[in-house]
């Protein structure tokens, strides 16, 4: 997988790349779709992604960001495993949100990414104030030379115990993560909802309390908060139950956000190490509690809830 974070992109060879245009927070069904046209177009065109940080509607909102689903690391492995070769994730800024569309079908993609095909969505918006629709990329590919391809709609269960469908979204997917619907989250993305990462030292409060945790930073601000069951995937094990909390801690006053995994009956040393946690049942949201006491009495309780949720699966 090759990574782009500058224009004009440094690519390996002349081939034109099969461009799927989005921002791609989660690669649900819907996104699937777009990179599956991309991939259609290999090997005479290379799959690949464009994305954007921060979110467009981050950067416009910054009071009010968006709530993050994964982070690049996920996004980098999951889009391989679907065929992608190049994921170019630029930089959104003022300067890049002055552009016109015009101006970047010609520079951004036909110019320094070298599109042969360009794969969007039928409610894409693109340029400056979000002049440019469908219809505008269609004709500006017959003028800069690249084939446009408007994927349709992509829709799913309306939720895991309900057969009717809807749309499936970004918004539809951080919705089921906020409220805990795992289930509904596994439908949308056609996999179980995960975040990966390297564990890294943090206090280690949680040995003190004899909780001892693998600790993750995550993309901000997430889609998910609150304590869940979980399985861990390691080097050496892998769906290892455990129980994981994400959120800020402020029982014991934490401000950055951390998803902490408490591993049953593990042994050993995870730092450094690079493991993938899978979330199976909610368990709580997020609470504060009056003294760390209070807070140790509920994870034992949470530790039972999630062996009990974890047996039934």
């Amino acid at each position: 997988m090759q990574l782009i974070r500058h224009l004009p992109a440094q690519l390996p060879d002349s081939r034109p790349l099969a461009l799927a245009i989005g921002n791609f927070d989660g690669l649900h069904l819907g996104h699937q779709a777009l990179l599956a046209h991309a991939v259609e177009f290999a090997p005479e065109s290379r799959p690949a992604i464009l994305c954007f940080e921060p979110l467009p509607r981050t950067f416009f909102t910054p009071h009010d960001p968006v709530p993050r689903v994964m982070k690049l690391r996920d996004k980098l492995d999951v889009a391989e495993r679907l065929g992608i070769e190049v994921l170019a994730q630029l930089r959104f800024d003022r300067a890049f949100s002055m552009l016109s569309p015009e101006a970047f079908a010609r520079d951004v993609l036909a110019r320094d990414l070298n599109v042969g095909q360009v794969i969007i969505g039928n409610d894409f918006r693109f340029g400056h104030k979000a002049a440019g629709d469908a219809s505008a990329m269609t004709d500006y590919g017959r003028q800069f030379g690249f084939e446009t391809v408007v994927a349709e709609t992509v829709s799913a269960r309306a939720s895991a115990d309900d057969p009717s469908r809807e749309r499936v979204s970004s918004s539809r997917l951080r919705e089921a993560l906020a409220a805990g619907d795992f289930e509904l989250a596994r439908c949308l993305l056609n996999r179980p909802y995960a975040i990966s990462g390297r564990v890294i030292r943090g206090r280690q409060l949680g040995r003190e309390l004899g909780f001892a945790t693998a600790n993750l930073r995550v993309a901000e601000p997430p889609a998910l908060s609150g304590v869940a069951a979980v399985r861990v995937d390691g080097a050496d094990f892998s769906g290892h139950p455990g129980v994981a909390s994400l959120g800020r801690r402020p029982t014991v006053a934490g401000r950055d956000w951390l998803l902490e995994a408490h591993l049953f009956d593990f042994e050993g040393d995870l730092y450094g190490q690079h493991i993938q946690v899978q979330f199976e049942g909610f368990i709580r949201h997020e609470e504060h509690f009056a003294s760390v006491e209070k807070m140790v009495e509920q994870m034992h309780h949470d530790v039972e809830r999630a062996n009990a949720l974890l047996t039934r699966r």
